[in-house]
């Protein structure tokens, strides 16, 4: 992804979970896709879709069961 695409999707993302400790990262060695954080906590992986007419970005986010028990 493009540095003005991951500064985008970060401020959308900032403002959407109210978390200005959260931050995307590009990907060594990967354009389609960059990381998520919170703080230095790796939570994610957005990805870059656009082989339909429409451009999109999906978020993935897994959760371990040991990190429920966190909570």
């Amino acid at each position: 992804m493009k540095p003005d695409e991951i500064r985008k999707l970060e401020a959308y993302l900032q403002k959407k979970f109210e978390l200005s400790t959260l931050t995307v990262r590009a990907r060594p060695k990967k354009d389609d896709s960059a990381e998520v954080y919170i703080g230095d906590e790796f939570i994610g992986v957005i990805y870059r879709d656009d082989e339909d007419e429409d451009l999109s970005w999906n978020f993935q986010m897994a959760i371990l069961e040991f990190d429920l028990e966190e909570a």
